[in-house]
């Protein structure tokens, strides 16, 4: 049995996307990813009970996302298994410990799988899951090994990163309602997106899909949720985080590096950062790509000819500039 992205995540993402898109009336076919920001970012009037509208609800209701879902009657009656069939490895795929190494990195870079759950086929349960942030704190954790120093202290130009061109790369405006950013992510299947000044060439933070729990737990920003910028909402979140003292990567700004860091470098700041991606800057600042922790994967490994035989076909490549 190979490895995919984990059930688990799936779930816990796939519950969350419903029940947000079903209490914003979004029909249930078309719950996917972040199918609630997409509706109310294409203008879309939302229900969220007789006669409300969603911006009237959000502000009736004191911005209370949550109080809106749990008086939905589709959040109470929804189940997992409705949601479920959607993953097009559903239930999932797993990995066996008697899988090759090699295997787990390649489904985890070319095979854009974000996870892997590990089973036990004796026990019927899932023993592990193997991430990408994993195999990265992994890697980090070789510092000093003779083999890692020798393809560590490779230049990212030298290794062909970053991968995506700098007129490839998917953006949102900092005066851009900060609703267009979630909704490219759904739409391009990616975890996060630069925010970038009227030039569109430097950047001045990142919005990551996991961000998306802002936009629905704070009362404040979410009685807004239509019409709040990616500026006003970075802005917005670093205070909110900042007033309850959480820890956040949104507090660190946009983190970036240059083409002639070290592979080694790179790997050392995602992992101490505990970040999934990482802008990539020319000397004036401006962006020249983005490299993720699957472009740093893909570059230990190679899959050799026939090596999954015909098992992918139909599925990968994906749509271009379908990253993570």
């Amino acid at each position: 049995m190979m490895g995919g992205s984990t059930g688990i995540g799936l779930v816990t993402g796939g519950v969350a996307a419903a029940v947000s898109a079903a209490t914003l009336g979004t029909p249930a076919s078309a719950i996917v990813g972040t199918a609630v920001v997409a509706a109310a970012g294409a203008g879309t009037n939302v229900a969220m009970g007789p006669g409300h509208s969603g911006p009237e609800a959000a502000a009736s209701m004191g911005g209370s996302f949550f109080e809106s879902l749990t008086s939905s009657e589709l959040f109470k009656n929804t189940k997992v298994q409705d949601i479920s069939g959607s993953f097009r490895w559903a239930p999932f795929l797993a990995l066996q410990k008697s899988d090759t190494f090699l295997t787990m990195l390649l489904l985890l870079s070319k095979y854009k799988m974000k996870s892997l759950p590990v089973v036990d086929l004796g026990e019927g349960k899932i023993d592990k899951i193997i991430t990408q942030s994993a195999v990265v704190h992994m890697l980090a954790e070789c510092v000093g090994q003779h083999w890692f120093e020798d393809w560590g202290m490779k230049k990212l130009s030298e290794l062909g990163l970053p991968i995506m061109k700098p007129d490839h790369l998917i953006k949102v405006y900092e005066d851009e309602p900060v609703l267009q950013a979630f909704k490219l992510m759904r739409e391009r299947g990616i975890g996060g997106v630069p925010v970038v000044d009227g030039s569109g060439r430097k950047a001045i933070g990142n919005i990551s899909i996991r961000d998306l729990q802002f936009l629905l737990s704070t009362p404040e920003i979410y009685k807004n949720y239509r019409s709040i910028t990616a500026k006003n909402f970075l802005t917005a979140v670093r205070c909110y985080l900042e007033e309850h003292q959480e820890v956040s990567p949104l507090l660190l700004g946009t983190v970036i590096c240059g083409r002639e860091n070290t592979i080694k470098k790179v790997i050392q700041k995602l992992d101490s950062e505990k970040i999934h991606r990482i802008y990539v800057v020319d000397k004036d600042g401006y962006l020249e790509g983005v490299i993720t922790l699957r472009d740093i994967i893909s570059k230990l490994v190679h899959e050799p000819r026939g090596y999954f035989g015909d098992f992918f076909d139909g599925v990968v490549p994906l749509p271009r500039n379908s990253r993570v």
